[in-house]
């Protein structure tokens, strides 16, 4: 198959442009901050979940608040202790009702910071009117008990991996089957899925993505849904994924981006290369293609020539 063109990407931030006190401060915030939602969560998603057991509220709406008041104090939080500089970048218009359509929605994974900057953030990446997000998560992520707490709160989905060493990105395939029951269930409650296709966090974001696990188009073929990208950049220079460099404080600025349209890809290789091209790009530089290639990527325009070339390829003589 030929594949597109790799270029030479300068790193997402090239040089450090926070140091001394200025870095040593921007820390202290994070590290409040992640203290205070560690603290936060466990008060909020107890209170839910009392109202439950009362009988005052059922199952999909206890999972509903939970969502919506870790959401609260992500956003509200990082207000009060802004420790760092967030660039949201959306398309400009983007018709209500193609947000409350049930949708699965990806996204790069460079940072632990990841999951509490798409919840503070979500308001305005998504919309408020989107549809609640359930994500489908690790299950080793569960041996942090505040991480257990939230999770299950939430209703998020647990996957198995059958081995997580040297970067094997392979689901447990029985664990796969429990993923698509409980997706299918999140639809029909009123959530959209979300689901990180690298499967563990990159610790080299500016050399592009990781392999891509096709479970996302897997379910989105399975449940005939579309397709959504977000992109995030910047979080890895303030929480590494490297333990060797963690909490060093390189840069406060970070980008979400939200792509337009959803789309029903045809194939796994086609959304694997689509994601590898719009968000590996975003997410190593800080920045998109330039429009026509990045247009051609998201209509799947930039994929049919790939296709053609290669049939063109195949069915010429020897």
């Amino acid at each position: 198959m030929a594949a597109a063109e790799s270029v030479e990407r300068p790193p997402a931030i090239a040089q450090r442009d926070v140091r001394g006190l200025r870095a040593a401060a921007t820390k202290a915030a994070m590290c409040s901050f992640i203290a205070s939602m560690c603290v936060t969560l466990p008060i909020s998603v107890s209170v839910v979940k009392l109202l439950e057991k009362c009988g005052a509220i059922d199952t999909t709406r206890r999972e509903n608040l939970s969502l919506r008041a870790g959401k609260f104090w992500a956003r509200w939080l990082m207000r009060i202790l802004p420790f760092a500089s967030v660039d949201v970048v959306v398309p400009e218009e983007t018709a209500p009702e193609e947000l409350q359509e049930p949708t699965i929605w990806v996204c790069n994974h460079i940072s632990m910071l990841d999951i509490f900057m798409l919840m503070a953030q979500d308001k305005k990446v998504r919309g408020k009117k989107a549809r609640p997000l359930k994500i489908i998560y690790w299950k080793t992520l569960e041996n942090n008990p505040v991480n257990k707490l939230f999770f299950k709160a939430c209703g998020f989905i647990p996957v198995e991996m059958e081995d997580n060493k040297d970067g094997d990105n392979s689901y447990n395939m029985s664990s796969f089957k429990t993923l698509l029951k409980m997706s299918k269930k999140a639809f029909e409650d009123g959530f959209d899925i979300g689901i990180l296709p690298e499967g563990q966090l990159n610790p080299t974001p500016e050399k592009g993505l990781r392999p891509i696990f096709s479970g996302a188009f897997t379910l989105a073929k399975m449940s005939r849904r579309p397709i959504r990208m977000m992109a995030l950049s910047g979080t890895q220079n303030l929480w590494h994924a490297d333990d060797a460099i963690g909490m060093d404080v390189r840069s406060r600025k970070v980008k979400v981006r939200r792509y337009p349209s959803g789309r029903k890809f045809s194939s796994s290789e086609e959304f694997a290369e689509t994601f590898k091209n719009v968000v590996g790009e975003f997410g190593a530089t800080g920045n998109d293609l330039p429009d026509n290639e990045l247009n051609a990527w998201i209509d799947g325009s930039r994929w049919a020539e790939i296709q053609a070339k290669n049939t063109e390829e195949n069915l010429a003589p020897a």
